[in-house]
């Protein structure tokens, strides 16, 4: 029986001695879909079973059944890693990938300072303008208080001169009242000390002529 399905493997390596000596036949089971190759030593496995009393037909059974699980399980381990190509090419994607992320960054950064700086210039723009046209109304305003302050001056400066010559004109118009009251004094002074002196003069000559009749 072991020699029989022991026929039936396909006999592909043949290793050096073992490790009593003996020459070792290696047989690899492929899975009926073909997709992938894994050498087993089934021969061997065989033998073992069968000198642990177990029959040939069970022993192969068994055989067939872990290489068969044993197939699945590298299978299903080779799918969990990825093979160094695959890694390149992946690690030479991510790279493309970092590159034009990169890339398109510093472009966005270079495009939101180009905005920045453009709206920056605006806005110094606009700054100086609006310095310019508020220079200009201060200006304006300062222009036109100066000459409303140069009007006013010279409105007080003739009010002023008006009121000097009015001042001036009523001191000389007082000054002449009073010398021609000063003179009506000295006239009417006069006249009382003739009218006076006159009085006088009447009262002596009535009294001489009283004195006259008397005596």
């Amino acid at each position: 029986m072991a020699a029989a399905y022991a026929a039936t493997c396909n006999r592909g390596f043949v290793f050096g001695p073992h490790f009593r000596g003996s020459t070792r036949h290696i047989s690899d089971l492929v899975k009926s879909n073909g997709r992938r190759i894994f050498l087993v030593d089934t021969l061997a496995l065989v033998r073992k079973l069968e000198a642990q009393g177990v029959p040939s037909k069970q022993a192969e059974a068994i055989t067939g059944a872990m290489t068969e699980v044993l197939n699945d399980s590298l299978e299903n381990v080779s799918y969990s890693f990825v093979s160094k190509g695959e890694m390149l090419k992946n690690e030479m994607t991510q790279d493309s990938n970092l590159s034009k992320f990169i890339t398109q960054v510093k472009s966005s950064q270079e495009h939101h300072f180009s905005l920045l700086q453009h709206e920056t210039e605006k806005l110094k723009s606009d700054i100086e303008k609006m310095r310019s046209e508020l220079r200009y109304e201060i200006d304006k305003v300062t222009a036109g208080q100066r000459l409303d302050l140069n009007l006013e001056k010279g409105r007080i400066r003739d009010e002023l001169n008006n009121q000097n010559q009015e001042t001036t004109h009523l001191t000389n118009k007082l000054d002449r009242e009073i010398h021609e009251l000063r003179a009506q004094l000295e006239a009417a002074k006069y006249d009382v000390i003739k009218y006076c002196i006159g009085t006088l003069a009447s009262i002596s000559a009535v009294g001489l002529a009283v004195i006259r009749i008397l005596l």
